[in-house]
């Protein structure tokens, strides 16, 4: 999964970015308002955490020309600002979440992952498809109850996958979903790791079709 972090605040902002990639995810980090605004307007993200408060353009207004073009991958706004009509305005511009400051890293990111799995129809922290099992709170996966030692890598792809089971996944969103910005985006590369998780999951697990991508079943079976 790969976030967009909108936050001015330098100590926030890096033990945020630390905790989401502890957490298994990609994580993109802007710092003012009209960087915020574009960087969520032309990337795909699984999700972004706002500051309400950013130098240049407001994360409200942020987060209204988003809705606005359409972009719809779930917001959770962050922010010093506590009153309850604020969280309400936020709300109805079409954020999915409100967390004010301070706050504790653990709530952040049950929250974050809670509307992750909203936006993809998950409901369960526990992913299943078949004999394998991703547990998305302790990052870890099995099969058959025999755990398996990812990369981190080879846990965001299955974890995308999972996420959206049932959905053929072109190689081309894996490779926009699993890396920051500052990370060459080499679509072959998502052909090795996919080759390395058979080899560690079963060959069964991830199926292929040709020509359009990659699929990991969803009816627990």
């Amino acid at each position: 999964m790969r976030i967009l972090l909108a936050e001015d605040e330098p100590r926030i902002a890096a033990d945020v970015a630390a905790a989401l990639k502890a957490s298994g995810m990609a994580v993109d980090v802007v710092r003012e308002g009209e960087e915020a605004w574009f960087a969520g307007d032309v990337e795909n993200y699984d999700a972004a955490i706002l500051d309400l408060g950013l130098p240049k353009l407001d994360g409200l207004t942020i987060l209204k020309r988003w809705r606005a073009n359409g972009r719809r991958f779930p917001v959770l706004i962050l922010t010093a600002r506590g009153m309850w009509t604020e969280r309400v305005e936020g709300i109805n511009a079409g954020a999915d979440d409100y967390l004010p400051k301070p706050f504790e890293m653990e709530e952040l990111l049950a929250r974050l992952r809670a509307i992750l799995r909203r936006s993809t129809g998950q409901a369960a922290p526990v992913l299943r498809s078949g004999p394998l099992l991703l547990d998305t709170l302790q990052m870890r996966v099995s099969v058959q109850g025999a755990p398996v030692s990812l990369s981190p890598l080879e846990y965001r792809l299955l974890a995308y996958l999972m996420h959206h089971g049932g959905r053929v996944v072109a190689p081309t969103e894996l490779t926009e979903h699993l890396y920051d910005s500052g990370n060459d985006r080499d679509p072959n590369a998502i052909e090795v790791i996919v080759a390395r998780l058979r080899r560690k999951l079963g060959s069964d697990i991830i199926k292929t079709r040709r020509g359009f991508g990659y699929l990991i079943a969803d009816d627990g079976s």
